[in-house]
């Protein structure tokens, strides 16, 4: 009788231990966070483009503004033509008026030191104390931007040139536009600095050498300008100021 051989044992069956799930997971969460990086990203470049931009928009602000300061100080409009109007336009209706002669110069300070800020409708006697004012908080140290910022001491575009600034809906510059509403940290504003030097500084040798190379300043009356200009961005935090000294010269016959 033939003998039976056992039957053959059957394969071991291999154990599932999921790593394909395991590598699909982590390739998800690599994706994800991927996405999420570049995400990131695109928000901060989004970011520093429009803060950028902004800043930009402020600074050709602040260059209008010292424009508009030296058209207050040559009593002209935009076009070069005389100033004229009412009020504050062309300084017509008040006191503070840009000294046109010598004599003028000597008063018109008076008037400006017995002030707090030594301002009064954007003209100042020479700053003392703290210079940086637009970043000074404490008044012991001198006027702060909060005591500048103010309609009796600082001047707004236009303000006193007639420069048009549009309307509320339909802004020539949407920064520069401003009416009696407008809070003090919205919109641009200057100060004019009024320093007078020595007389006998007319004719003194500004270029070193012979009298031909004499320099004169012919400047009347005997006034330099110190504009200090600032413009709010449209986003908060954004603030530009700019200086420019200014010495408008006497036009020869």
């Amino acid at each position: 009788m033939p003998q039976r051989r056992p039957p053959a044992p059957c394969p071991r069956r291999l154990q599932q231990r999921g790593v394909a799930l395991f590598v699909v997971i982590v390739f998800v969460m690599l994706s994800m966070l991927l996405a999420l990086w570049a995400s990131r990203t695109s928000l901060f470049n989004e970011m520093v483009v429009g803060n950028d931009a902004d800043y930009q928009r402020a600074f050709e602000a602040a260059q209008a503004l010292l424009q508009d300061a030296e058209l207050d100080i040559r009593n002209q409009k935009a076009d070069g033509t005389a100033c004229s109007g009412t009020g504050d336009v062309c300084r017509t209706g008040i006191g503070e008026q840009i000294p046109l002669e010598a004599q003028d110069v000597g008063p018109l300070l008076a008037a400006l030191d017995a002030k707090t800020t030594k301002c009064s409708k954007g003209l100042c006697v020479k700053r003392m104390g703290k210079q940086d004012f637009w970043n000074n908080t404490d008044a012991s140290q001198g006027p702060t931007l909060a005591q500048m910022a103010d309609a009796a001491v600082g001047a707004r575009y236009g303000q006193f040139t007639g420069a048009g600034t549009g309307s509320t809906s339909a802004p020539i510059n949407p920064i520069l536009q401003w009416d009696n509403s407008t809070r003090a940290n919205q919109g641009g504003w200057y100060w004019i600095e009024v320093l007078p030097y020595d007389e006998s500084s007319k004719n003194s040798a500004l270029i070193a050498g012979t009298p031909n190379n004499y320099l004169p300043l012919n400047l009347t009356p005997s006034v330099v300008y110190r504009i200090t200009a600032l413009a709010y961005g449209r986003k908060q935090g954004t603030q530009v100021v700019l200086q420019q000294t200014y010495a408008p010269q006497k036009t020869k016959d």
